[in-house]
C-alpha cells in the first residue's frame, strides 16, 4: 500500500491538484483515503465497490448494520446516479454543496453493503473544495467520518487514530476543520433524522414546499 501523504510544508497544510489526483488513484484501486471537508475529516473509498466499503467498515471498527453516507463532487452528478424524487431533487439544489446529509432511494448503482441493505442512502456535497474535487475525481465515494467507531470525530490529521491512518493510502491534510455534524434530512418523507446546521431553514423548506 503506498506510504501516507500528509501534505505538509513549510508553509502550514496545503492540499493541490497532484495531491487530489494521488488520492483518487487510490480510491480507484480500491483503497481508502482520508480527506478534509467543511465539518470533520472524512474516510473515502469507491462506493460502488462491495470490497472498498467493506474495507471502511473494518478500519472504524463500524457495525454492518449502520449506513455509509456518498460523497459526490456536485449535485448533478448525485442526481443523475440515484433515483431522486423532484421534491428531493429541489431540495439537494436548495441546500447543496453544505453540512447536510439528503436521504434519498439507494437504487441500483450503489452496493446493498453501503447501507446495510437498506433501500435509502444519505449523499453529501461538502462545501469544501478539496473534498469535491477528491469525489469528482475519483466518483461517489464514502462521506464517514475517519474516527474509530464510537470514538470523537477528528479535526486535525494529528489526531486521527493509528488503526485508521495506517488503512489509509493517501491522507490529505487541509489543516483543522470546523467540527460538528451534518444534518441529515429525508425531504420526501419529511423527516430531519439529525438536526445541525442549517436546521431552522430545512425546517421551513420541509413546511413550505410541496
Amino acid at each position: 500500500m503506498p506510504a501516507n501523504d500528509t501534505g505538509d510544508g513549510v508553509d502550514g497544510p496545503r492540499v493541490d491538484d497532484a495531491d487530489v489526483e494521488r488520492a483518487a488513484e487510490a480510491v480507484g484501486a480500491g483503497d481508502l483515503v482520508v480527506y478534509p471537508t467543511e465539518t470533520v475529516y472524512g474516510l473515502g473509498a469507491d462506493a460502488t465497490d462491495p470490497r472498498a466499503v467493506e474495507r471502511v467498515f473494518e478500519a472504524k471498527g463500524r457495525p454492518r448494520d449502520k449506513p455509509l453516507s456518498v460523497a459526490f463532487g456536485d449535485v448533478e452528478a448525485a442526481l443523475s446516479l440515484l433515483p431522486a424524487t423532484d421534491r428531493a431533487a429541489r431540495f439537494a439544489r436548495a441546500f447543496l454543496p453544505g453540512p447536510v446529509t439528503v436521504v434519498v432511494a439507494r437504487g441500483d448503482a450503489l452496493p446493498g453493503e453501503l447501507t446495510g441493505g437498506e433501500s435509502r442512502v444519505g449523499i453529501r456535497v461538502p462545501d469544501h473544495e478539496t473534498a469535491r474535487a477528491l469525489a469528482a475525481a475519483a466518483g461517489p465515494i464514502t462521506a464517514t467520518s475517519a474516527n474509530r467507531s464510537g470514538a470523537g470525530s477528528v479535526r486535525r490529521v494529528a489526531d486521527l487514530d493509528p488503526r485508521v491512518r495506517e488503512r489509509a493510502a493517501v491522507v490529505l491534510d487541509g489543516g483543522e476543520t470546523p467540527g460538528g455534524e451534518s444534518t441529515v434530512v429525508d425531504p420526501e418523507r419529511g423527516v430531519i433524522h439529525r438536526a445541525g446546521p442549517l436546521a431552522d431553514e430545512i425546517r421551513e423548506w420541509l413546511a413550505s414546499q410541496p
